[in-house]
């Protein structure tokens, strides 16, 4: 739930919805989620923001989402390619 809410949040922002990659990876807490964000090295600017506002503003929905669910922190990581 959580990497579709990340997926759609990001697609939405970018200019290339095609290149975008969103993955959970497991985490050595069991209260915690780690989402990996994969974007081209040309919308790492827009999902990033002047900043980091637009980052911060993605990983409080996230996590805010989380909270109403399972309660597991989330941290999500940005990358591009």
């Amino acid at each position: 739930m959580l990497v579709e809410l990340t997926e759609y949040l990001v697609k939405n922002i970018v200019k290339n919805a095609d290149s975008v990659t969103v993955k959970e990876f497991p985490s050595e807490n069991d209260d915690e989620i780690i989402i990996e964000v994969l974007v081209s090295n040309d919308d790492m600017g827009r999902v990033i923001g002047k900043s980091g506002k637009i980052a911060n503003a993605l990983r409080t929905l996230v996590q805010a989402s989380s909270y109403l669910q399972d309660n597991k922190r989330v941290k999500i990581n940005i990358e591009s390619f």
